[in-house]
């Protein structure tokens, strides 16, 4: 039976999909179609020929065994194979092959999404905010050509967001889902507060300022701990810059919450971090 197998494996190519892994999707995918026909046999295959742009369907017979006295109920053996493939079937096959070649390319675009972004866990993105009628409780971020989710629980209390405006959003999942890859991002999460300070601090890249540790309360306050690595450095004066310009750019960049909050500064000596952040922030109480 014909059909345009040549076409098929072209179109694959442009998507960066081997003939094989086409061939193998396709036949399996002909097989169950064919097995839900009626008068279809249990044992079949599908041989491709590409050169021909055609298929065979070649099945097998049940040949039923007489039961002997060692072997009461004997399975039955396989007939030789013949050409089963339904006259009817043309329609049935182009759209079983236009099935497979969307889920094909469906799964290569969800992989390169997924590898694209894999790599992304950790780390600050900027996005374009994106409303959706449908999802009013969540916020979508578009990221290129892929959309991330800003669920209700990682969005700012107070915080709004506008559809079309630019945000910056820290990347805390990324996973494969059933409807494709899915990135949940988060605004409130306290290590976008580091990912910032990082963006704005030399001396935090360089490794001569460390931060320990943050508290956050999201939309009010965020206490840091910071400490020198390198002699001679104020770790204070390092994150809040020149007349105060490096923290003033981090809270311009954390939206509502930078008209409310206060972000405190707290030099980390050689005692606990943690013991230090419960002084300064009723977060860690």
């Amino acid at each position: 039976m014909k059909l345009d197998l040549n076409g098929i494996h072209q179109l694959a190519q442009e998507q960066g999909i081997d003939a094989e892994t086409v061939d193998a999707a396709l036949s399996e995918a002909l097989r169950l179609a064919y097995l839900k026909m009626p008068h279809a046999a249990k044992h079949a295959r599908v041989e491709l020929d590409p050169r021909a742009g055609s298929f065979t369907i070649w099945a097998r017979d049940e040949i039923p065994q007489e039961p002997t006295e060692e072997n009461p109920h004997p399975a039955p053996e396989l007939g030789e194979e013949y050409d089963d493939t339904p006259r009817d079937f043309d329609r049935l096959a182009a759209s079983t092959a236009r099935q497979v070649i969307m889920q094909l390319f469906r799964k290569a675009e969800d992989d390169k999404v997924f590898g694209a972004f894999s790599g992304q866990r950790g780390h600050l993105i900027t996005g374009i905010v994106q409303q959706d009628a449908k999802d009013s409780a969540n916020v979508h971020v578009a990221v290129g050509d892929v959309e991330a989710l800003l669920p209700r629980r990682e969005q700012v209390p107070g915080e709004r967001y506008r559809h079309g405006e630019r945000i910056r959003v820290y990347v805390t999942t990324v996973a494969r889902g059933l409807k494709g890859p899915e990135i949940i991002v988060s605004r409130s999460h306290p290590e976008l507060v580091r990912r910032l300070f990082e963006r704005e601090v030399p001396e935090l890249v360089s490794g001569a300022v460390a931060i320990m540790a943050i508290a956050r309360e999201a939309g009010a306050r965020t206490k840091i701990a910071v400490r020198a690595n390198t002699p001679g450095i104020n770790p204070k004066g390092a994150l809040i810059g020149p007349g105060g310009s490096r923290v003033r750019a981090v809270m311009e960049n954390l939206g509502s919450e930078k008209s409310t909050s206060s972000i405190g500064l707290r030099i980390q000596p050689s005692s606990s971090h943690r013991r230090c952040l419960r002084r300064s922030s009723p977060a860690f109480r």
